[in-house]
């Protein structure tokens, strides 16, 4: 009697979805083996195995003595020969340049049919991935994406930045819903409750889930209404840079969600990955809290749905510095509105003459300092807001400030993780506050006031740098940034400034970033004058409301 033979053969499974088929004799090492290979399954009625279709699976049959059909090599080739389009001609239409391990991950979502999660560590772009995706594809519409609410303007802002021609997006607000009409819809998990049967009807092509481990508990309300409005759409991204928090039970409903044909049934997914244990008091009282394989478990994510790079994986396609800005919304839009109209009432006295302009420098300085306060007042609830999320799904923060009241409102509400540096901390405390930082795993926060813990220390224990309010000069904000970027640190450093939308916080930071742009150019290193920042603000301001 002649043994079984080891091949693999190309075939299409039941979700018509090319697949690996194995036929090998069930020996024990050899089996075992076969169940450490990535999303592998096993047709009982049949009596065969298959396995999806990937480089490494492949080397690893090879090496297990499996005979490789042609077919297989030649359905790779040309799996590699489409994301290599991709890659290579990047997305038409899409108005800004992607990085290379951006590309394919818009390759991946398209060769996974616009079924993936995309677990990328933060700061290398996932929204952007999702966004190329959506241009990639213009006749998928409409399209819901769901998000935190910190980050509800910050999608609307990089959607018009980034998508040509400009799609129409409708941010929805509040627990009344209405009828949208817009191809994009953006809205956040607190309010999505009220509006799933509304969204349902909408009929939208693409759902994309931004932060999805938000719907991981079964009893929450924001996991009932993702799973109501999803069951019934084609395309559905997550988003996530800690899918599994912290067991693996957490990330089960977005696999489920996105993938329902390749997911786990629940009990086995319990049972494989989550060390289940029942109490003597049932069977329905049992603990899922656990982890077990979790190798198997990633494997099994990323030979399905699941494309996860970190930020020493891409190093070489990363910039040294990458700058986001972060649109937060005013919640005193009336004071700030009200002082704004007198600042512009008080300048347009001078007719807009230059010599004019100049001797109200110091009056200006005083009213742009009133504006500058009652922005930063006003956005300050969704800048402690977003700078909790980041820390719930990233490592540490260094956050830059002005104002005593901004630095003293941060420290109080993250007291229990953060340190200082302003002017009321001493020499000696200055430098343990840096040590604990750069030492102590429990401080995930370092709050700094721009003069006082700009320059002179090291803090490259992140590489994540978040300016609440902005200083007069680019010089002063490059010396803040580089407390991160300095010999020592190892990855690309995330610059996020954190604006209030249509307020002069966002004109400042567009004169700093052209003035920054000129320093860099110089030789000699002349610095941009405050008074020279004030000049262009008075201009800008009495070009605007002239227009």
């Amino acid at each position: 009697m002649h043994k079984k033979e080891c091949t693999a053969t190309l075939a299409t499974n039941e979700n018509e979805e090319k697949v690996i088929k194995l036929s090998f004799p069930y020996e024990g090492m050899l089996l075992y083996n076969v169940k450490t290979l990535p999303g592998w399954k096993y047709y009982k009625a049949d009596q065969c195995w298959s396995v999806p279709i990937l480089k490494e699976t492949i080397s690893n049959l090879r090496q297990w003595g499996f005979t490789i059909s042609s077919k297989i090599e030649i359905y790779l080739e040309k799996r590699e020969f489409r994301d290599n389009k991709i890659v290579k001609k990047g997305i038409p239409g899409l108005a800004g340049k992607l990085y290379p391990f951006q590309k394919r991950g818009v390759a991946f979502i398209e060769r996974n049919k616009g079924r993936a999660l995309i677990a990328d560590e933060m700061g290398l772009g996932k929204t952007i991935q999702a966004l190329a995706w959506l241009q990639l594809h213009p006749e998928n519409r409409p399209v819901i994406i769901v998000v935190p609410a910190s980050v509800k303007l910050n999608w609307v802002r990089e959607a018009l930045l980034w998508m040509k021609p400009k799609p129409k997006i409708e941010l929805l607000m509040g627990v009344t819903p209405w009828q949208p009409k817009g191809e994009i819809l953006v809205i956040n998990y607190d309010i999505l409750w009220y509006w799933r049967m509304v969204l349902r009807d909408v009929c939208a092509n693409v759902l994309i889930t931004d932060e999805c481990h938000y719907y991981k508990s079964n009893g929450a309300r924001r996991t009932k209404a993702v799973k109501f409005i999803g069951k019934s759409i084609t395309n559905i991204i997550g988003l996530s840079g800690t899918p599994i928090e912290n067991r693996p039970i957490e990330m089960y409903n977005a696999w489920q969600l996105i993938d329902p044909k390749n997911c786990p049934e629940k009990n086995h997914f319990e049972k494989q990955f989550c060390n289940r244990k029942y109490s003597p008091f049932g069977y329905e009282h049992k603990d899922v809290s656990g982890h077990s394989n979790e190798v198997e478990l990633h494997n099994w994510l990323v030979g399905t749905i699941m494309l996860r790079r970190l930020k020493k994986d891409v190093l070489p396609d990363l910039p040294a510095k990458a700058f986001s800005f972060v649109p937060i919304q005013l919640h005193n839009v009336t004071e700030y509105r009200g002082a704004e109209a007198n600042f512009i009432a008080f300048i347009k006295e001078t007719k807009g003459e230059e010599a004019a302009i100049r001797a109200l420098n110091a009056k200006a300085f005083t009213e742009i300092e009133v504006l500058k306060q009652l922005s930063v007042k006003g956005k300050l609830k969704g800048v402690i807001a977003w700078i909790k999320e980041f820390l719930e799904v990233s490592d540490k923060l260094v956050v830059y400030a002005i104002h005593r009241f901004v630095i003293t409102a941060l420290m109080e509400e993250f007291k229990e993780v953060a340190v200082k540096i302003d002017g009321s901390v001493s020499l000696t405390d200055r430098q343990k506050n840096v040590d604990k930082f750069q030492n102590d795993k429990k401080i995930k926060l370092f709050v700094g006031n721009i003069k006082a813990a700009g320059i002179g220390i090291t803090l490259t224990a992140s590489s994540n740098v978040a300016f609440v309010e902005l200083p007069w000069t680019p010089g002063a904000l490059v010396q803040a940034e580089d407390r991160c970027h300095r010999i020592g640190q190892k990855d690309s450093v995330n610059i996020y400034y954190l604006l209030a939308m249509d307020t002069v916080e966002e004109k400042i930071a567009h004169l700093l970033d052209q003035k920054k742009k000129v320093l860099d150019a110089v030789l000699d290193g002349k610095e941009t004058e405050q008074s020279s920042l004030l000049y262009d603000i008075i201009k800008s301001y009495l070009q605007t409301k002239n227009d």
